[in-house]
């Protein structure tokens, strides 16, 4: 009975192991360069350097927040304040998209959100008590402070068009013009699903297979998986080299990456609620831009906050997912310097 008994322990062993190889290894796969492109970057003796402008803190209250500045060769035309969303720092604003701003007159200035790159990091964060989407804004608003700068166009992607449009209603006498990017009024909101189960299934699978243990390695094929993971059904792949070197540049020249700070953004976003019934509020001039088929921040949040600004300008993108790829950067420059003109 006992051999018997030690027998079934040992097939129900065999049996969970291969279900766990089996969800590890199905789902979303990586493009099949991606191993011999990580190896190249890994090897190579210097990465990009991605930093070229002004840098500097702000602090709001005891937080410090790290932002670089970059200036036009003649006058300055206005400010451009670009905050980035949930979980990514301010390196994920690459040069292509800034620089068609800076040749265009106007000074860019990007920051690392709290709990990402070299702004601080949250160690005494209560879950009960988390900091929200306001905190945030202030940081932005503190960045404005410490430049010098007493009025700016603010444009937030994701989580970061949160933030924004928390400014817009909060401080509008700081905010020239808002550009809300793949955002919401209300991430949460009951109506509009998030991720389908293959998708968290995928995210599930992406974190086993590459962040535990983490690694280098590891964190590299992370994001490449995300990219894909949150990609439209447009013509289009990411580049994965650009992708592979911003991650490495993460690890090696500033603090890593933070573990802790998708529960803190998460946590930030629930407890801020909706901003469905102030979005009326907002009258300075507004720009909202969305692709069709976002599968993160879903398209049907668009068509729900959107209408609720007054006058707002809409860019809606055929196949674009949650990101900002090169193919459609043409139509996001047009679309932001005819608004920042009109503004």
């Amino acid at each position: 009975m006992l051999k018997k008994t030690g027998i079934g322990l040992l097939l129900i062993a065999l049996l969970l192991v291969g279900a766990y190889y089996w969800f590890l290894n199905s789902g979303i796969q990586l493009p099949t360069e991606t191993d011999a492109i990580v190896q190249e970057v890994l090897q190579s003796k210097e990465l990009p350097e991605l930093i070229t402008g002004e840098t500097g803190f702000a602090k709001n209250d005891d937080v410090k927040i790290w932002y670089e500045k970059r200036v036009p060769i003649d006058s300055i035309k206005g400010t451009l304040l670009l905050v980035m969303g949930h979980s990514s720092s301010a390196m994920v604003w690459g040069d292509q998209f800034m620089q068609a701003f800076i040749d265009a007159g106007y000074q860019v200035i990007r920051y690392d959100n709290r709990g990402l790159g070299e702004s601080d990091w949250i160690d005494d964060w209560d879950k009960a008590n988390p900091y929200t989407l306001e905190d945030m804004a202030k940081d932005g608003i503190a960045v404005l402070d410490a430049v010098g700068v007493e009025k700016a166009h603010v444009l937030g992607a994701s989580m970061g068009g949160m933030i924004v449009q928390r400014m817009a209603l909060s401080h509008k006498e700081r905010v020239a013009s808002l550009i809300s990017v793949m955002s919401s009024g209300y991430m949460n909101d009951p109506e509009i699903p998030i991720l389908d189960r293959s998708q968290m299934m995928d995210f599930g699978r992406l974190t086993l297979r590459y962040l535990m243990p983490p690694s280098e390695e590891g964190a590299m094929k992370f994001m490449v998986g995300i990219q894909q993971l949150f990609q439209g059904n447009g013509p289009y792949t990411h580049p994965i080299k650009s992708s592979v070197q911003r991650t490495l540049y993460e690890m090696r020249n500033r603090k890593g990456m933070n573990p802790n700070v998708g529960d803190q953004h998460t946590a930030a976003i629930s407890a801020s609620g909706s901003r469905l019934e102030e979005l009326g509020q907002i009258k300075m001039p507004t720009l909202i831009i969305h692709g069709k088929s976002d599968p993160l921040v879903r398209f049907e949040h668009c068509e729900k906050y959107a209408p609720l600004i007054p006058h707002a300008e809409k860019l809606y993108i055929d196949g674009m997912g949650h990101d900002m790829p090169a193919i459609y950067m043409d139509q996001y420059h047009a679309a932001i310097l005819k608004h920042l003109e009109g503004a």
